[in-house]
C-alpha cells in the first residue's frame, strides 16, 4: 500500500479516526507522518500516549502516596504500565483516571458497540396467543396442516400456562 500523501513510499504509519460516527483512514509512509507530526508513541507508558494525544503533561508526582488495597498499585504504576492493576484500581483511582477515559472513550460509561452489519433496529416480536391462531388461521386456509399442528399445539401450551 502507497503512501496517501506521497503516493511514492510504502505506506508504514496507519491512522484511523472516528469522528461522530465516521471512520476515516490515513496511511502514510515515516517521512510523510513525521512531516504531518505523527511520531511514534510510547505505548508502554500512558502518560506518554495521553501526553503525545492531548499535547498535556500529566503530573504523576502528587498520586505517588495512594495505593490501590487490592494490588497495592499506584496511580504512577498504572501511567507507566499503561494498564490498570485490577477491578480495585478504577474505584481508588476514580478520580484521576476519569478524565483521561472520557477524552480517550468520549464516555465514562460502557454502552457496548453495535457490529456494522447489524440491523439499525432490532424488534423482537413476541408470540402471543393471538397472533399465534391468526398464524394457525393463515396455515389452515393454505392446506398446510402439519404446520397447524405445530402452531396449535403451541397455542394449547400457551393457553394452559396461562391457566396455571
Amino acid at each position: 500500500m502507497l503512501c496517501q500523501k506521497c503516493g511514492k513510499n510504502t505506506a508504514t504509519t496507519h491512522i484511523r479516526t472516528v469522528v461522530g460516527g465516521v471512520v476515516k483512514e490515513l496511511n502514510l509512509c515515516s517521512h510523510c507522518a513525521a512531516a504531518e507530526g505523527y511520531t511514534s508513541l510510547s505505548h508502554n507508558s500512558l502518560a506518554g500516549m495521553l501526553a503525545s494525544m492531548f499535547g498535556e503533561a500529566v503530573e504523576l508526582g502528587s498520586h505517588q502516596s495512594i495505593k490501590c488495597s487490592v494490588c497495592g498499585s499506584t496511580f504512577s504504576d498504572i501511567a507507566k504500565n499503561g494498564k490498570v492493576g485490577c477491578a480495585e484500581c478504577y474505584k481508588t483511582f476514580n478520580q484521576e483516571l476519569l478524565p483521561y477515559l472520557k477524552r480517550v472513550h468520549g464516555s465514562t460509561k460502557h454502552v457496548g458497540k453495535i457490529p456494522n452489519r447489524a440491523p439499525l433496529i432490532v424488534v423482537e416480536e413476541k408470540e402471543t396467543v393471538e397472533s399465534l391462531k391468526n398464524q394457525l388461521n393463515r396455515l389452515v386456509s393454505e392446506e398446510k396442516y402439519e404446520q397447524a399442528a405445530v402452531i396449535r399445539d403451541k397455542i394449547r401450551e400457551m393457553e394452559a400456562k396461562g391457566n396455571e
